[in-house]
């Protein structure tokens, strides 16, 4: 009588994220790349090969879609971020030790959904949150930066969260923050700004605010 086969479980080398055609799969994947629940992953250090694009999407509302349905589940959206990686070509992937594949990504992979502002003047500093749970300080190795949005007329602002990943500030959270700009002289020009960690980020030329608000 044979010997029953003894169950072994395949190593990450041995499985593949373009592979997976269910959520289910992907977590498993991607949390023994991650160890779950111990913050990012070190992607920066890992230089697998390209494996090709998943159907995976990040919504400019920070909505994750897996195979065009919504991932309704934050664990799992969290565990994913945990892995993204933004690199110089401008793309967006998902990394493991052995494998890169790419996502398509609408506007940032992270929303800012929360701040905060301690301290005033040089001292102040504003810190958000965002809707995968990222906390970070605007300052030295986290700027914001601010981008006129062509067909509203409008003002994004962005803060860096990791490598090149940056949270788009929420519109109410936008508001918020603006409120705490003041007028500084920056090169000769009187310019919009808010002050966070020791640095100044320019907004927009006080000209621009005061016509606006005309």
């Amino acid at each position: 009588m044979a010997e029953p086969s003894e169950h072994r479980e395949p190593s990450l080398s041995e499985q593949s994220l373009t592979g997976a055609t269910e959520a289910r799969g992907l977590e498993a994947l991607i949390s023994r790349a991650a160890r779950a629940g111990k913050g990012p992953a070190p992607v920066e250090r890992w230089n697998p090969d390209f494996c090709g694009d998943l159907d995976m999407e990040i919504k400019a509302d920070g909505t994750w879609f897996y195979l065009g349905t919504p991932i309704g589940r934050m664990p799992l959206v969290q565990l994913f971020s945990s892995v993204l990686r933004k690199d110089a070509d401008g793309k967006t992937y998902l990394v493991t030790p052995v494998e890169r594949v790419g996502i398509r990504v609408v506007d940032a992979p992270f929303v800012a959904v929360e701040m905060n502002v301690s301290g005033s003047g040089d001292d102040q500093v504003i810190t958000f949150r965002t809707n995968v749970g990222d906390v970070v300080a605007a300052g030295p190795g986290h700027p914001l930066r601010f981008v006129d949005e062509d067909e509203t007329g409008g003002l994004k602002p962005y803060v860096l969260v990791r490598g090149r990943l940056e949270a788009l500030v929420a519109r109410p959270v936008m508001y918020e923050l603006v409120e705490h700009g003041e007028e500084i002289d920056i090169g000769r020009k009187a310019m919009f700004a808010v002050r966070s960690g020791g640095e100044i980020y320019p907004i927009m030329p006080a000209e621009k605010l005061k016509r606006l608000s005309a």
